[in-house]
């Protein structure tokens, strides 16, 4: 018989106490060993219980979530879901939650909070799972990006393809873990690259403070993509949260493509979406990555970049949140090389 997931939720609201310990007791393979309405508490219950998993409400009283996050991180590392609503405080928070190191996060809904979080059962049970097994990192600060002039400054190998003739353009795909991989790997490169299209999974309403948080720390600008809008060089863009993104071809060079199509791979954006449509429109001129995740999405996308001539390139195992995502793509194929994050961006320079 499969270890039973331990959880404490932690969340200053009776209701949301009651309906988290409901959900998650109703899984076979889980089970709320302690429910507390503040962090003093929760801090008791956790040193005593030692519970698997945490899940963690963003504002509480007598200490703030993100307080209390950061002290459990350094002081007794554990794998942390947090609880957040749908707004843009909500969402900035929740993403300082994640660089604190929290695994993921559950959005609250604004209205009728019993009926949404019922409906967010499996998406709980689910989070909860890839919580237990993930590997937790300490929370990082900005790396120290290097003085880039050309990739020889600082990888002298050549890389094993190389992006040859027209216009280059990077695909990036990530889930659990991915939005602090994604930060390490723009903050490592310069500001004067060519375009690079983000496919994160992350629900509508926090895609847009994501994207303005990564513009306020990295050398390139960074905003939530647009349907219609060029790709231009010097510029990141992350998927909304509602929508699948492609890359077309057009008489001004590459476009973005916003659809709002069926889930694949249960994923709206999925990064298989965003990778198929690189095969078919920049073949060889483009460089694919994929990043800590959990499940399979982008693994068949990377194969047909592959397959096109594409140079992709894989997080490794030791460096995951999750080994889900680049395991796949490895497994189908599609993966010319697997990396340390903090080497992924050298390598993409090595390719260009």
């Amino acid at each position: 018989m499969s270890k039973v997931i331990r959880v404490v939720v932690v969340d200053d609201s009776v209701l949301i106490r009651h309906l988290l310990t409901e959900i998650i007791n109703r899984q076979g393979d889980m089970e709320v060993v302690g429910a507390a309405p503040d962090p003093l508490i929760a801090r008791e219950m956790i040193r005593n219980l030692n519970p698997d998993v945490i899940t963690l409400d963003v504002e509480m009283p007598k200490m703030d979530g993100l307080d209390f996050l950061g002290r459990l991180m350094r002081l007794r590392p554990t794998p942390v879901v947090m609880i957040s609503t749908l707004t843009e405080r909500g969402s900035d928070t929740t993403l300082r939650a994640l660089e604190l190191g929290a695994v993921d996060f559950i959005a609250k809904p604004r209205v009728d909070v019993g009926s949404g979080l019922e409906d967010y059962s499996e998406l709980i049970a689910e989070k909860i799972r890839i919580a237990a097994v993930a590997r937790l990192r300490p929370a990082r600060g900005i790396p120290d990006a290097p003085a880039l002039h050309t990739a020889d400054a600082i990888l002298p190998a050549r890389a094993s393809k190389r992006v040859a003739g027209g216009e280059p353009l990077i695909f990036i795909g990530a889930s659990t873990g991915g939005t602090e991989a994604i930060k390490e790997v723009l903050l490592r490169l310069p500001e004067n690259l060519p375009g690079i299209l983000i496919t994160q999974h992350m629900p509508e309403g926090f895609t847009r403070s994501y994207a303005q948080r990564l513009d306020s720390l990295c050398r390139m600008h960074v905003k939530e993509a647009e349907h219609g809008e060029r790709v231009q060089k010097g510029w990141a863009y992350v998927a909304p949260g509602h929508s699948h993104m492609l890359v077309k071809r057009s008489a001004a060079g590459y476009t973005i493509e916003l659809n709002q199509g069926p889930p694949v791979n249960r994923h709206r954006p999925s990064v298989d979406v965003l990778f198929r449509s690189a095969a078919n429109t920049v073949a060889n001129h483009a460089i694919g990555v994929i990043l800590t995740g959990m499940g399979k999405d982008g693994a068949l996308g990377m194969r047909e970049m592959h397959d096109a001539g594409a140079y992709t390139l894989a997080q490794n195992k030791d460096s995951c949140i999750v080994y889900g995502m680049p395991k796949e793509a490895v497994q189908a194929g599609g993966v010319d090389e697997e990396l340390p994050l903090d080497h992924i961006a050298r390598k993409i320079l090595a390719a260009l």
